[in-house]
């Protein structure tokens, strides 16, 4: 119900409104997806991920970017 409410909020802003709300919006989206990437980081979630990358630098199968 929440989001159908929003959804025609949103749909009744003029342009102006509109772009503030898109740069707002895009700035809280964001910041939610950098703290969710750190806890991440920090719980060990990407831990068996780096170790592939190290393992494969180690044997000679990367490239120098």
């Amino acid at each position: 119900m929440k989001v159908q409410i929003i959804e025609k909020e949103v749909q009744s802003l003029n342009k102006k409104e509109l772009a503030e709300f898109r740069n707002w919006f895009q700035e809280f989206d964001s910041e939610a997806w950098d703290a969710q990437i750190e806890q991440d980081a920090r719980s060990g979630k990407f831990n068996h991920i780096a170790q592939e990358a190290l393992d494969e630098h180690k044997r000679g199968e990367s490239k120098a970017l």
